[in-house]
């Protein structure tokens, strides 16, 4: 999932091997250092900068701001004690979502463990093994379906070795499997989010709207951005077959291609494994569209699919419980990430400081028409990516103040969270504080610079599609607004 990618360490397992490389991330700040610099800065400024508050009040089961009300207020200055209780303050006020974190990433743990997923993308290549355009296609959808739905990312990495020589063999290139993956996840799945628990879970839960609610929009987003995306990897793909001097192969070469088991079978246990993880995504978004589930009873179907899949797949029991520790510790920092974040805002409530961020950003922007306020949202959300590239973290930290902002600004709060989404979904394919893309680029031996070279023009693509987006959305009524 997309919450480790703040660690400072990466470690890659590479297929069919026990061997593994770990790469330093030293680009970029801790993000717990960051976040805690955050709050000492805040703290201080409650010293300096007059406190103030709006009148609130409670519309349909949400609090909302009541424009115009902003005054100063004479508060008391906060204490060494309260800024570092706001640590334990903000875990505990997240429990809920960070609990459902640690299950999401336990039960995606054990899936792993199982190697059915592993397994379902080897039959999709022996399936296309003669239709090479048609399995980019696949993949990519494949790779879109797993971060849309279930929030995949660093646990996907592991597919490029594998992809990369299988792309060299179609006479294509290495920088190609590297957008079959991380284009497929990050590009499509995280920016669309159809039911991603640590991107819309998060922030739909803080911005009090129903728990995956607005799908309906969601959906053309997926199917918007996947059609853009197979068309930019076929397109390049194309030319370096056309052209080898074009290919990008970073540490591998046009010889890299390796044999391939192209009558590759799955295992029976693994069928019927996968079948049973469609099903349980399946009820997960049926539960939520007719009977309101929220994150209780979506970790318990995603943990209870998990689960099932370990025993078709003849795991043991330790092994389940291994592979769910596992899982739960991968995500252990996004998870933190969470609380932590909440912190900055527990601060800023208790110094008065959020809702004077609220009035000065109100003001700013009030005069501009609603959609060009919610652009500006969206490309606000790109640039805070960089500093705080954890989709969960972003969340907890921007949509506390994005919610109560859209209100005063006539936005839809549904919008409000789309801005989020997808300004974090297109950010990570280009910004360098991003851990899974650095260890994506060094898994195929492919320097940033050549990276960002060639992914620039489809992320100014996904930025005119994202505007466009926004401002459609912001002229119809999406869901319980």
């Amino acid at each position: 999932m997309v919450e480790n990618k703040d660690q400072n360490e990466e470690t890659i397992e590479e297929s069919g091997s026990n061997k593994k490389k770990k790469k330093k991330n030293t680009a970029g700040l801790n993000a717990f250092v960051l976040m805690f610099i955050i709050v000492m800065v805040i703290s201080i400024l409650t010293y300096i900068v007059p406190s103030g508050e709006f009148e609130r009040e409670d519309v349909d089961g949400r609090t909302v701001v009541i424009p115009n009300t902003f005054e100063e207020v004479d508060v008391e200055n906060l204490s060494l004690m309260d800024i570092f209780m706001s640590f334990h303050t903000g875990l505990v006020n997240s429990a809920d979502i960070v609990f459902t974190v640690f299950i999401f990433g336990g039960a995606i743990g054990i899936m792993n463990r199982t190697g059915a997923l592993d397994s379902m993308i080897k039959r999709l290549v022996s399936l296309f093994r003669d239709r090479a355009y048609i399995l980019i296609s696949v993949l990519v959808l494949v790779f879109a379906l797993l971060g849309s739905l279930i929030g995949l990312a660093e646990e996907t990495l592991v597919y490029i070795p594998i992809i990369i020589p299988l792309m060299i063999a179609f006479r294509f290139d290495a920088i190609t499997a590297v957008g079959v993956v991380f284009l497929g996840v990050l590009g499509v799945g995280f920016t669309s989010a159809l039911t991603n628990p640590y991107t819309v879970g998060v922030a739909q839960t803080i911005a009090e709207l129903p728990y995956m609610s607005g799908w309906e929009m969601r959906l053309p987003i997926f199917v918007a951005f996947y059609l853009v995306t197979i068309w930019y990897l076929i397109r390049h793909a194309n030319k370096v077959k056309k052209n080898p001097e074009l290919a990008i192969n970073g540490s591998y070469d046009a010889n890299s291609g390796v044999d391939i088991d192209w009558d590759y079978k799955m295992p029976m246990r693994h069928l019927i494994s996968v079948i049973v993880f469609a099903l349980g995504i399946g009820l997960l978004i049926y539960g939520v569209i007719s009977h309101g589930w929220y994150v209780g009873e979506i970790s318990a179907v995603i943990l209870g699919t998990g689960v099932i899949m370990g025993l078709i797949s003849r795991l043991k029991l330790n092994e389940i419980g291994e592979g769910f520790v596992k899982g739960a510790s991968d995500i252990a920092v996004g998870a933190l990430i969470i609380g932590f974040a909440r912190a900055i805002v527990i601060v800023m409530e208790q110094g008065y400081m959020l809702d004077v961020v609220l009035n000065i950003a109100s003001r700013l922007l009030d005069s501009l028409p609603v959609e060009i306020a919610a652009v500006g949202m969206f490309i606000t959300q790109i640039f805070i990516n960089f500093f705080v590239p954890s989709g969960s973290g972003q969340a907890a930290l921007t949509i506390p103040i994005m919610a109560p902002l859209s209100d005063l600004l006539g936005i839809t709060r549904q919008t409000a969270v789309l801005a989020f989404q997808l300004g974090d979904g297109i950010a990570n394919i280009i910004v360098p504080t991003f851990g899974v893309l650095l260890a994506a680029l060094s898994i195929a031996g492919i320097s940033y610079g050549k990276w960002l070279k060639w992914v620039l023009p489809y992320f100014l693509i996904q930025v005119g599609l994202g505007i466009i987006v926004i401002i459609i959305a912001q002229y119809i009524e999406l869901g319980p607004f």
